[in-house]
C-alpha cells in the first residue's frame, strides 16, 4: 500500500472503486481525515485519456455542488501515474451493503433514504448535472441516518468536453433507464427512473428488472412492467405503489419531470405512516427465493400492466394528495374517471385551496331542515300532553 498521495498521508485502504483504490488519509495542513479516491493512469494512451478526463469530470461536477445529501469534494491532484480526489470521510456504510444484510428495509426507512437522495439529485439537476449512475453502491448511509450521494464519475455536465459516443451505454444495467439502454440522449428524468428502481428494490428485496445476463435485464427494462410493490410487501401503502409506478414509467413524459416533486411526494407519503414502523414491517413474510420466483412469474411481457399503469398512477396519486379541483382538471386532461379513494390523507404535495365558506343556498337549506325538526318535536310534545289529560 502506498503511504503518500500529494500532501496526504495514507492511513489505510477503504476498498476498491470502479476506477481505482479508495484510501483513508490525513491532510496534515489542517489535520483533517479525508477519503482519497484514486485512478491508476498506467494504461494505454487512449484509455488513459478517457479515464483521466472522466475522473477530473467527477471532481468538477461534484466540486460545484454544495448540498447536505451530496459528498463534499475538497481537492484534486495527481501523483505520478495516479490521479486522486480528496473528499469528506464518511462514517457509515454503502446502501448496497445495508440491502445485502437486511434484504428489504422498513417502509419508513426506505422513504427517509430515498427522499434524501431525491433532494440531492434535485439540487444537482438544477445545476445542470445528471448523475447517470444512481445505484445502492453510490449511496452512503451515515450512522445517524443521513444520506450522501457519491461518485459523479460519469455525470454529464452541460459544459463538459467528455461526450459519450453514439450507442455507448454508461451506467449499471440493473438500474438503467429505458433511454439509457437505447443509448439515447438523457436528462434528469433518467436519474429519476434509476432512483425508482432502487426504491422498488428497497421495498421488496428484489430488483424490478431481472435477467440471467445484461441483455436479458435490458430487455426487461424496455418491455416489462413489474408487479406493484405491495404484492411483494404487504406493508407498502397504496399511495406508495403509485409513486413507484410514476417513477418507473417507460416514457419520460409520463415520469416525474423533476426530482424535487418526487421528493415531495415521498415525504408526503412518509407523513401518512406511523412514526415507528409496525413490528411486521421488518419481518420477511416470504423467503428470498419465493419472492424471486413469484416476481418473475408475474412480469408483463409487453405493454403496460393494468394494475400498475403510469396514467392510473398519476390519477390515483392526485386523488390521494391534491385538492378536488386539481383532480377534476387532471381527470379531464387524461380522459379518465376520477378514482374513488376511501380515505384521503392530509394534502401535502401541493398547496391546498382555502376552505370554501357555505353558500347562502346551502345555509338556507340547513336552516330549513332545522326548523322542520323543531316543528315536529313541538307537535310530538302537544300530542303527548293531550294523551295524558
Amino acid at each position: 500500500m502506498i503511504s503518500q498521495l500529494g500532501r496526504y498521508e495514507v492511513i489505510s485502504e477503504l476498498g476498491q472503486g470502479a476506477m481505482g483504490v479508495v484510501y483513508k488519509a490525513r491532510d496534515p495542513l489542517i489535520d483533517r481525515v479525508v477519503a482519497i479516491k484514486t485512478i491508476n493512469l498506467g494504461l494505454a494512451q487512449e484509455e488513459k485519456e478517457e479515464y483521466e478526463a472522466r475522473f477530473y469530470q467527477e471532481a468538477r461536477a461534484a466540486g460545484r455542488l454544495n448540498h447536505p445529501n451530496i459528498v463534499t469534494i475538497y481537492d484534486v491532484g495527481k501523483s505520478g501515474d495516479i490521479a486522486y480526489i480528496a473528499m469528506e470521510f464518511l462514517q457509515g456504510c454503502e446502501l448496497r451493503d445495508l440491502l445485502r444484510e437486511k434484504g428489504r428495509l422498513p417502509v419508513n426507512q426506505v422513504l427517509d433514504i430515498v427522499a434524501q437522495v431525491a433532494s440531492g439529485l434535485a439540487y444537482a439537476h438544477e445545476h445542470d448535472i445528471v448523475h447517470r449512475d444512481i445505484k445502492p453502491s453510490n449511496i452512503m448511509v451515515i450512522r445517524d441516518g443521513h444520506v450522501k450521494i457519491t461518485d459523479f464519475g460519469i455525470a454529464r455536465m452541460a459544459s463538459s468536453a467528455v461526450r459519450t459516443q453514439t450507442g455507448m451505454v454508461l451506467g449499471s444495467p440493473k438500474y438503467m433507464s429505458p433511454e439509457q439502454v437505447l443509448g439515447k440522449l438523457i436528462d434528469q428524468r433518467s436519474d429519476i427512473f434509476s432512483l425508482g428502481v432502487m426504491l422498488y428494490e428497497m421495498l421488496t428485496g428484489v430488483a424490478p428488472f431481472l435477467g440471467e445476463n445484461v441483455n436479458a435485464i435490458m430487455f426487461q427494462t424496455l418491455n416489462s412492467v413489474p408487479v406493484a410493490p405491495a404484492k411483494l410487501n404487504a406493508n407498502v401503502p397504496d399511495m406508495l405503489n403509485f409513486i413507484v409506478a410514476k417513477a418507473l414509467a417507460k416514457g419520460v413524459d409520463d415520469r416525474y419531470q423533476n426530482a424535487r416533486d418526487f421528493s415531495i411526494d415521498l415525504r408526503a407519503c412518509r407523513e401518512t405512516l406511523p412514526s415507528v414502523s409496525p413490528a411486521g414491517d421488518s419481518a420477511e413474510k416470504l423467503g428470498a427465493s419465493a419472492v424471486h420466483n413469484e416476481h418473475e412469474d408475474e412480469f408483463t411481457p409487453l405493454g403496460l400492466s393494468h394494475a400498475f399503469d403510469s396514467s392510473e398512477a398519476t390519477m390515483r396519486l392526485a386523488a390521494l394528495t391534491a385538492n378536488p379541483e386539481e383532480v377534476d382538471e387532471l381527470s379531464k386532461t387524461l380522459k379518465m374517471m376520477r378514482p374513488q379513494v376511501s380515505q384521503q390523507p392530509t394534502p401535502r404535495v401541493r398547496p391546498v385551496m382555502p376552505a370554501r365558506t357555505a353558500t347562502p343556498a346551502a345555509t338556507g337549506e340547513v336552516g330549513g331542515r332545522f326548523k322542520l325538526l323543531m316543528l315536529l318535536a313541538v307537535l310530538v310534545l302537544i300530542v303527548a300532553v293531550y294523551a295524558v289529560t
